[in-house]
Order: structure tokens, then sequence, then C-alpha cells
């Protein structure tokens, strides 16, 4: 999957911006602010319909603006093909593939499969598990076209769940068989995502080593572990047991929504012993094998989108990255730097082809 042209208009900071691009790397500079970050926020909507900063669509209008979109031409094997995302500031989001709308954002997903390294990873160690579940959902999606479908139904059941518990305390009542019709959704969906996320994670762990283990020298051992309540038991057994602890919680308090992935270095959490080097290894060494899955199981080459990652890393560990992106044939990389000659010599390192837009 190659983007060959990029078009933005009321995006953010950009009035209007078009791009040609290399099939190999791409990379913007800048001075901060500038709206480098947006350029790869862009691209990361071609690729999942979403900002990668979590910002509503709404707020990703240019202000005093009515809308944005954002266009784009993709050598999709053999042909080409046009992705437009046009969001109205009056109605709904809405993305086209060659002129044709889809009928549910989950089709699209998969389609231009991406991995985005940037600054904010740091988040994923730091943050709660809520954070670690959006990841791991948006890898799984990207390989899964049914799996973001499947995670959909199980929130929106969850939630009329939730606002049954809600209503039952508010008006002092209780009607145990309403609250057992939303056993049979919850178990149907819930125990899908389950199954799906404990075999990506097994998949994942050992990509994970492996990459950790080149850019570390082999020094510490790593591991993504998967939690979850259904590891003990069957959703069945988890709501049965929960429901008058739900019922005062007024809220369903087991289920695949309070999943997690415990990131470990020999054997204790990596928030507790890491160091910011080893922590940033890991993170890279994550994302890598993010992208490395996602190839394997979808056949396709997603694109690298690398934001200010060089002013985040030492000199030792940019060239094991960029070392790493070459050897594995990644595909088309886009990066974003504050300094042009900086870039120009990492991008001598790859010696592959290569345009520097000046933001």
């Amino acid at each position: 999957m190659i983007i060959k042209k990029l078009s933005l208009y009321n995006f953010k900071n950009h009035s209007e911006k078009k791009f040609e691009f290399s099939p190999q790397i791409n990379c913007f500079v800048g001075n901060n602010g500038a709206g480098k970050t947006n350029i790869l926020d862009a691209l990361h909507y071609l690729s999942v319909g979403k900002s990668f900063l979590g910002n509503t669509d709404l707020n990703n209008i240019k202000r005093e603006e009515d809308f944005f979109t954002i266009d784009a031409e993709v050598l999709n094997e053999d042909s080409d093909d046009i992705i437009r995302i046009t969001q109205p500031k009056e109605s709904k989001k809405v993305i086209k593939k060659n002129d044709k709308s889809y009928d549910r954002m989950a089709d699209h997903i998969g389609y231009l499969p991406s991995v985005m390294i940037s600054p904010y990873d740091s988040n994923l160690i730091s943050d709660s598990g809520e954070s670690r579940r959006k990841f791991l959902d948006s890898m799984i999606s990207q390989t899964d076209s049914e799996y973001l479908f499947d995670l959909i139904q199980y929130q929106k059941t969850i939630q009329q769940r939730n606002a049954l518990l809600k209503y039952f305390a508010k008006n002092r009542v209780w009607d145990k068989d309403s609250l057992e019709i939303y056993d049979a959704p919850i178990t149907q969906f819930g125990t899908k995502i389950f199954k799906k996320r404990k075999e990506f994670v097994e998949q994942l762990n050992p990509i994970v080593q492996n990459f950790y283990q080149i850019i570390s020298g082999g020094k510490e051992t790593v591991s993504v572990i998967y939690e979850s309540h259904l590891l003990e038991k069957s959703f069945e057994e988890l709501l049965k047991e929960s429901t008058e602890r739900d019922r005062m919680l007024t809220y369903t308090s087991k289920g695949i929504h309070k999943d997690d992935l415990l990131f470990e270095m020999d054997h204790v959490l990596i928030k507790k012993i890491g160091s910011q080097g080893q922590q940033k290894s890991f993170l890279i060494s994550l994302k890598l094998a993010q992208m490395s899955l996602v190839k394997e199981l979808t056949h396709k080459t997603p694109i690298l989108l690398l934001d200010d990652i060089f002013d985040k890393l030492d000199d030792t560990r940019v060239s094991q990255l960029i070392e790493l992106v070459n050897k594995e044939s990644f595909g088309q990389i886009f990066i974003t730097d504050t300094h042009r000659e900086r870039t120009e010599s990492v991008v001598k390192k790859i010696n592959e082809e290569s345009i520097i837009f000046e933001i």
C-alpha cells in the first residue's frame, strides 16, 4: 500500500496543503508548531478514520471554517483508489473510497494499515488500562474486519446494561430478569473479543522480545502479558457472580472492558523499574512488533509514521531503529523533524528514495 498524493483542506492549522509522495521515505521538517504532526495525523485518519492524538473530529476543523477534508490517492496492488474523509460541522463524518461511502466505519479499518511511533507512546506505560486496551483494539482491528464490529456491539450492550442498573438504583426497584436479557449478547461478543485478544498477544509477545533483544543488546527480558477476568472464569460465571456487586456499583464490574496489557521487564512492571531509555526501547520494540505482525496477518505492508522520534532518542537508538526499519523492509515511511540536516543524515543511512518537505 502506497499513498501517492495527499490533499488537506481546513484540517487543523492547514487551510490547503498538497503533497506528492515518494513510495519510500517522506520527511516533513520545520519549526515546532508548523503543523508537521498534523500531517501525520491526517495520514492516520486515512488509516483508521480518526485522530491518533485523541481529538474529536470537530476539533480538527480549522478555526472559523465549516468542514475539513482529507483526500488521498492510494496505490492498492495494481490499481489507484481515491480515499476522501469529510467532516462538516453540522453533520456526521463521511469516509468514501472511489466516491462510494462505507456502510460501516469498521469496513474501512484494515484497508490501509499503519503504525505510529510518537512521543505520546509513553502514555501506554504510564496511563491506565484504558489506553492499552485501545491500543490493543486498534492493532487487532487492522487485521480482523469483524473485530471492530464485535467490539462496538459489546460496548453498546454494556452501556445499555449500565443504564438499566442506574435506573434501578435511582428508582429503587430491581428486576433481575430484565437485567439478564443482556447476558447473552455480552457473553457472545465478549467471548469472541477475549479469544482474539488472547491469540493476538500470544503472537505479539515473542516478536516484541526479539526486537527488544536487538535494540537493547540482550541485557534484560521483556514481556507483554494479557490480563483478563476471562482467563479464570467464563463470561456466564462472571456475570452471575457479580450481579449483586453490579447492583450496588450501578455498573458492570467484570468483563473484557476491564482487560489490560502488562508490560514487564524481568517479571516486574517496566514502569516501576525501567529507565527512560529502557522504556523507550520497549515502546519502539512494541511498535515494530505491531508492524511486523500486522504485515504477517494482512499481507499488507503498513505505512510507518515517525513523529518527532529523533528528538526523543539518543544517537545509538536512532541508528538501531533506522537499521531495523531498513532491514525489515517496512515500506512507505513518513518522518517529522525540526532539523533538516539531521533528517538528511538519517535518510542517507537508509539509502532509499526520499523527499523532504519544508513545512
